[in-house]
């Protein structure tokens, strides 16, 4: 198989915005009347969708939520994300990423983002960026029910690079995706897809462990060896040491 597309996770991949939505979540807690350990949302939220952390956290102390209520919620949070990365002089984007994209659009290659967040931040931030002319489509936390480690998200991005392009006949084992929480290394292996993990948000030993490929920076990522070992669909993980 031909590596044809790299599918990017976005919270700890692309953007470092964990201590943002700590904030802003510990907030909606606080709104509710509820008081979050500490730790709690790194445990919980890490590697999930929007929808499934605001549930699971609610959940863990006896709150039922509606469809409408937690829609409410999830609109709350997105207001407060915009207004914290506008206030923001320059996005904490990942050093490396800008060059990283850049490699893969000289060799071709499709690119998408595929995560939990919310398809609003995921604009936002791109756009400001400068970023988001680089990638195909999007498939945000919005337009799934089912979070990662959950596959749902990179099988429908393979669905929709497809129809975006007829004859592009993209398989997932010609994807390689780019994530940095084991939630979303799993995602990706169930959907038969092979997985670039970034230490930004797990130590590399940690990480080594569940991705094919394992790397502290961008920039550490050779993407003609990956592209090479990617047509003899490796099983083991492997990585590359700075």
């Amino acid at each position: 198989m031909t590596l044809k597309a790299v599918l990017f996770d976005f919270n700890g991949v692309i953007v470092n915005d964990e201590p943002i939505h700590e904030k802003i979540i510990d907030r909606l807690m606080l709104d509710e009347n509820l008081q979050l350990k500490r730790g709690e949302v790194r445990e919980v939220c890490l590697g999930r969708s929007n929808r499934a952390c605001i549930t699971a956290l609610l959940e863990r102390r006896g709150r039922f939520l509606t469809e409408t209520y937690l829609a409410r919620l999830l609109l709350r949070k997105a207001e407060a994300y915009k207004v914290q990365i506008n206030t923001l002089e320059k996005l904490p984007i990942y050093p490396g990423l800008t060059e990283f994209i850049a490699q893969i659009r000289a060799a071709g290659l499709k690119m998408a983002v595929v995560s939990g967040a919310m398809r609003s931040d995921i604009e936002l931030v791109l756009d400001r960026a400068g970023l988001a002319a680089n990638f195909e489509l999007i498939v945000a936390g919005d337009d799934l029910r089912a979070s990662k480690p959950a596959p749902d998200g990179y099988l429908l991005a393979v669905e929709l690079l497809n129809q975006k392009y007829p004859e592009f006949n993209l398989q997932p084992i010609e994807c390689l995706a780019i994530e940095d929480t084991f939630a979303g290394i799993e995602a990706a292996k169930k959907a038969g897809i092979q997985v670039a993990g970034v230490t930004h948000t797990y130590p590399f030993h940690m990480i080594q462990r569940q991705a094919n490929w394992t790397v502290d920076y961008f920039a550490d990522l050779e993407l003609d060896r990956v592209a090479e070992l990617c047509s003899i669909a490796p099983t083991e993980p492997a990585a590359q040491n700075t």
